[in-house]
């Protein structure tokens, strides 16, 4: 009787070992309860050998037990006592039990799945937009066009990581996927400048050197702006005006990450951005019809320092350097042309960019701030040289609503200005008519109509300088879900934004709200 109260005991303690999940936390509970049994184990091994052993006469005549009272507010406090055959049967299960959890701890750290991870969201976003007078809602639906109301939301993101080894020098490989908004999909291209339109939207290889430097190789993204990419790390619904259009792309390539006490660098040298590939472009044939083309031959060089002021503040900043292929055409003579308006004097110019910016955070409240400065050579309307520079504020606060629970509300404010010899450079992509009419940037349609009177093509005309507010309330109803509403007034000096009836204005809005589920 007394074995199979210790059995029961035993399975008591340690439920479900047989069914044990493999992570770390279930892990360390069953060794918690295997050290516990040990212990007591050994408690009672001792009791036994210092219990007083009858021999002789007396052990025939040891006297019975006194009856049990189960009245007794004493009764089940008396402390157990085994035989030496029923501590070694307890033993011997408990070391059974210590080897299925030893097989447990080393399929955790060694195994197959050992140091995966699979983590990301699902964001289905409904949204309004006034000038051309539309109403869906986005997700999972393919649309190689970027623009401002129509970028990374609306889609499935994939987090995909592998850790190799524990502890702070284990190498690792992460790769996101992205189908329908990511840089694959939308930005991504190969050497003659098509997009691949896969799901792929970055793929990084960590490899720590010495505990204060990393060797980084992959596809990762622009270490450009305050702002990231994943919806559900936002504190808007649109990305600003920054982010989308004056903010570097993404990088292949091979860099380092250096930590130095408050300070972190990072350095990466790859193709031009968006580049699978060094670009070719084609500019003529030869006597045979042969394609004659010439090749982006200068790598790009980006790095970024961030200091820690504080536990609440970080300030840092990046820069850009390097050569950009520009987009090319053939004209009614059959000669191959470059740029936006098809003026530039050759196929490539030089890209410079730097931006500063700079993140708060303190309990519930958050700032954010970034200004931005870049050129790019051949690269404006006209075919002179590109200039843009731009500034966006963010404020955030979270707080909490009797019936609603968890909320936040954000305000953000973006100028961003693009005048010089027409527009254009940067993430900024015009049309041969000098207009981008979906996301107000280039020459305005008045100037072009007159341009055009007298003969010209409005390569005199300077591009708008746009501006955006942004308001949002943030819903946390648990801990994976996000909901946002937000209303967004962009407005430019100039009439280039297109409305459903064919005319322009200067102005347009967005109401959206957006479902993220996170995991």
């Amino acid at each position: 009787m007394r074995k199979k109260l210790i059995c029961l005991l035993v399975a008591g303690a340690l439920p479900g070992i047989a069914l044990a999940d493999s992570t770390s936390a279930q892990i360390k509970a069953l060794q918690a309860q295997l050290n516990a049994l040990q212990k007591e184990v050994k408690d009672l091994k001792s009791q036994l050998a210092t219990k007083p052993t009858a021999t002789g006469a007396g052990a025939a005549t040891a006297a019975a037990p006194a009856p049990v009272d189960i009245s007794s507010p004493d009764y089940g406090k008396a402390r157990a006592t085994l035989t030496n055959d029923e501590v070694t049967e307890m033993k011997q299960q408990i070391a059974n039990q210590q080897l299925k959890v030893d097989s447990l701890t080393d399929a955790a750290n060694t195994g197959p799945i050992a140091g995966l991870s699979v983590t990301g969201y699902i964001d289905p976003t409904y949204v309004y937009n006034r000038a051309p007078g539309t109403s869906s809602f986005l997700f999972a639906n393919h649309e190689s066009a970027y623009n401002y109301f129509n970028s990374t939301f609306g889609d499935l993101y994939l987090d995909i990581k592998k850790t190799f080894g524990v502890g702070p020098m284990a190498p690792s490989a992460e790769i996101t996927l992205m189908p329908n908004r990511g840089n694959g999909i939308t930005l991504l291209t190969n050497e003659h400048g098509n997009i691949g339109n896969n799901i792929l939207n970055t793929a990084v290889v960590n490899v720590p050197l010495t505990a204060t430097t990393t060797l980084v190789a992959g596809l990762i993204p622009s270490f450009g702006g305050y702002e990231v990419q994943q919806s559900n790390q936002m504190l808007t619904l649109t990305h600003n005006l920054l982010y989308d259009f004056s903010d570097p792309g993404s990088y292949i390539g091979i860099g380092a990450n250096y930590t130095s006490g408050n300070w972190a660098w990072k350095f990466f040298l790859g193709n031009e951005q968006y580049r699978t590939y060094g670009s070719v472009t084609q500019t003529g044939t030869n006597a045979f019809g042969d394609p004659i083309t010439t090749s982006n031959k200068i790598p790009t060089f980006t790095a970024r320092a961030d200091y820690t002021w504080s536990s609440a503040l970080d300030i840092g900043g990046s820069f850009n350097i390097g050569r950009q292929t520009l987009s090319s055409a053939t004209n009614a003579a059959g000669q191959v042309v470059f740029g936006p308006g098809g003026q530039a004097t050759n196929s490539a110019g030089y890209y410079v960019f730097g931006e500063l910016d700079a993140t708060y955070t303190l309990a519930d409240v958050q700032y954010n701030a970034e200004v931005d400065y870049g050129q790019q050579q051949r690269a404006a309307f006209n075919g002179g040289n590109a200039q843009w520079y731009g500034l966006s504020l963010l404020a955030h606060r979270k707080f909490n609503v009797p019936g609603l629970g968890r909320m936040g509300a954000t305000a953000r404010y973006d100028l961003l200005v693009d005048s010089k010899n027409g527009g254009g450079g940067g993430g900024i992509v015009l049309g041969g008519n000098g207009m981008d009419s979906a996301n107000g940037f280039g020459i305005g349609a008045d100037c072009l109509a007159a341009s055009t009177v007298n003969g010209g093509l409005g390569f005199e005309c300077k591009g708008a300088n746009r501006q955006d507010v942004a308001l949002d309330l943030l819903f946390y109803p648990t801990q994976q879900i996000t909901v946002k509403v937000e209303y967004r007034h962009d407005w430019a000096n100039k009439n280039v934004f297109l409305r459903n009836d064919g005319s322009y204005t200067k102005s347009n809005d967005l109401i959206a709200t957006q479902f993220i589920y996170s995991f």
